[in-house]
């Protein structure tokens, strides 16, 4: 048993926030970022992440064709939750109407919706579900440190999603490769979020970033690469037989230097960094949403996924593409209007963390 990737559906918010706009809050310009990262822009939503999660869900649901009431499992893969309790996973059961769904959340950071690929997967193989709907999704801008122009360049808002199907012929994840060097775990790390400061007397939303930018790319690098080459192995394949690779889209560079490793040019190599930066869960499954969008994948093409993200989770995963390259279906499901610019919403967040934690329990009040 298989299982077979037969809807897929995006959603970015509508607010760009440019280099440029970043230079005017920060000691910063667009060569200085684009040479260091490759990025040009990202989004910022309006919303709070569950809906940007719901709509890219509903959108891979009609991408299937398969109602949201014969979905038997959900898997939401983030680090930035609306709310820890109760899960995201819950919320996304609630407004596509899949009653009879399991539901949960899986976070291991930027790698989070290739794991939830991996559990997903496992539960259709062993026949526990039939099909399920995997979401990677991040709200990154209200736990940024704007101050803080190493981090702040990095990071968007987004959120995609994929719908998996029991099935007889060999498509899917075929193989992966899952790991993490815990031992340097404290080399990417958010203070301000976690138990650890809840009722500590801490501004509602302060956070410092804990990033060493120089130990992440070289760790990045090697577990990328290191499992790619192990899960190609795992069925017999070669680097030649990889039509594309859709990989974690933390910074143009790593990105570079992870296709050098394994033997892919890189035209081969689906990048969309420099138009929404790193958006942790949601970058690789954005990326394959656009890649079919744009034509790049083939029925019956082999595509290896790399990740890699905090903790630090790294990860590959072989991936043979179906029959089906367009969608069945389309769905109405759209994010509410928004009227502010990126800059606008920015300084909204940042207005929020001057004042305590609210009482409503409405995470954008």
């Amino acid at each position: 048993m298989h299982a077979a990737i037969t809807g897929w559906g995006k959603c970015l918010p509508p607010a760009v926030l440019s280099n440029r706009d970043l230079s005017t809050i920060l000691d910063t310009s667009d060569e200085w970022i684009v040479a260091r990262t490759g990025i040009r822009e990202r989004r910022i939503s309006h919303v709070p992440l569950g809906e940007l999660a719901y709509v890219a869900a509903m959108r891979a649901l009609a991408c299937a064709g398969l109602d949201g009431g014969r979905i038997e499992l959900i898997v939401f893969g983030s680090c930035s939750y609306d709310d820890q309790v109760p899960n995201m996973a819950s919320g996304i059961q609630l407004r596509i109407g899949a009653q009879e769904a399991a539901a949960y959340d899986i976070n291991t950071a930027c790698t989070s919706f290739l794991y939830g690929l991996s559990t997903a997967t496992a539960l259709i193989r062993t026949g526990v579900v039939r099909n399920a709907l995997v979401i990677g999704a991040e709200l990154i801008s209200p736990f940024m440190d704007w101050g803080d122009r190493d981090v702040a360049v990095l990071f968007g808002d987004g959120a995609a999603a994929v719908v998996l199907e029991a099935s007889a012929r060999a498509e899917g994840l075929l193989a992966e490769k899952l790991g993490c060097y815990g031992e340097a775990r404290e080399i990417l790390r958010v203070h301000g979020m976690g138990g650890r400061y809840a009722n500590r007397g801490m501004l509602y939303g302060i956070t410092r970033w804990q990033f060493e930018g120089q130990e992440i790319f070289k760790r990045a690098v090697q577990g990328m690469s290191g499992a790619s080459a192990e899960a190609l192995a795992r069925i017999g394949a070669r680097p030649q037989d990889v039509e594309l690779v859709v990989p974690h889209q933390a910074n143009l560079r790593i990105i570079e230097a992870v296709a050098k490793r394994v033997h892919v040019p890189m035209e081969r190599v689906f990048v969309t960094v420099q138009r929404y930066g790193n958006m942790s869960a949601a970058t690789v499954p954005v990326a394959l949403c656009e890649a079919l969008e744009e034509g790049r994948v083939r029925a019956g093409a082999l595509l290896l996924m790399p990740g890699f993200g905090g903790g630090l989770s790294f990860c590959a995963h072989a991936v043979r593409w179906g029959e089906r390259t367009t969608a069945l279906g389309a769905s109405s499901a759209e994010l509410p209007p928004n009227e502010r610019s990126a800059l606008e919403l920015i300084r909204d967040c940042l207005a929020r963390k001057t004042r305590p934690a609210p009482a409503t329990t409405e995470p954008f009040a």
